[in-house]
């Protein structure tokens, strides 16, 4: 695997956005996990967004709350998510970025918890609760350790505190496309838009949207909005966790392959 920074300076180089999928860890089990991980990089994931199960998930919607209320159910640990990480890693070629909450960080103690995750082969950390005010430490060690901490954006955040953000995120910057919690949702605002444009003005890393897209048309629209990344999570997490794990597979495999397909295509002008 290559590094997040990496990853995106040359899908850069190739006029290409990137496509983002994010799974539960031990949801519905940890070998669907490691087939799903699989699964996504032989499909083309550019890089992969695997969440670490969590009790106060208070950024996520229901669908990936339930996701990982199930996993914690089944006594889903990190460890057992660095195992995971561990047996997939060298032989896939997307990074895989957490995305966890900072209290495990801080329980198990910031330096011992970046160790863990690089020699488990993890490339990148997303912590929503972690703000911007309390970042500086946390981005400084993952840093000596090679591991890019990514800062999110809330739509309604003001330019000044953008600019911020843009400056200190590491791999690229996450841009919420909703004022709430992760789900599926009907349409993406139109203020993505001008807030992805904002965004470019004012930094040249590269911004990937996620939060409430769902459907491929989502995905076509946040990309010819000029998105160099889309994050799908609760529509891949829920067609996993339906039927048998085959069928769960099987169902993340079609909705990928038209994701792929529609990301993939030429903008129309």
């Amino acid at each position: 695997m290559t590094s997040v920074s990496d990853c995106f300076r040359s899908l850069r180089a190739q006029g290409r956005c990137a496509l983002i999928p994010f799974i539960t860890a031990g949801d519905p089990d940890l070998d669907t996990t490691a087939r799903a991980l699989h699964l996504l990089d032989r499909l083309g994931a550019d890089l992969i967004e695997l969440g670490v199960p969590y009790a106060d998930s208070l950024a996520d919607g229901p669908v990936i709350q339930a996701a990982a209320t199930r996993a914690l159910v089944h006594g889903i640990k990190l460890q057992d998510v660095l195992e995971i990480v561990k047996q997939v890693s060298p032989k896939i070629k997307a990074p895989i970025v957490l995305f966890t909450y900072y209290n495990p960080i801080f329980y198990h103690g910031v330096e011992s918890y970046l160790k863990r995750v690089k020699e488990a082969g993890v490339k990148g950390l997303v912590v929503p609760d972690l703000p911007l005010e309390e970042a500086q430490s946390l981005l400084n060690l993952a840093a000596a350790e090679g591991i890019e901490v990514t800062l999110l954006v809330a739509p309604n955040s003001p330019i000044e505190r953008i600019q911020a953000i843009a400056r200190q995120s590491q791999g690229f910057i996450y841009l919420v496309s909703v004022t709430g919690v992760t789900g599926v949702r009907s349409q993406v605002a139109s203020r993505v838009e001008e807030l992805i444009t904002n965004l470019h003005s004012v930094t040249d890393k590269p911004i990937g949207v996620g939060f409430g897209i769902s459907e491929v048309k989502h995905a076509v629209q946040v990309k010819n909005w000029g998105a160099d990344a889309v994050i799908i999570g609760s529509a891949i997490v829920k067609r996993l966790s339906q039927g048998t794990p085959e069928e769960g597979l099987s169902s993340v495999e079609e909705f990928f392959r038209s994701l792929k397909q529609g990301i993939n295509q030429p903008k129309l002008v």
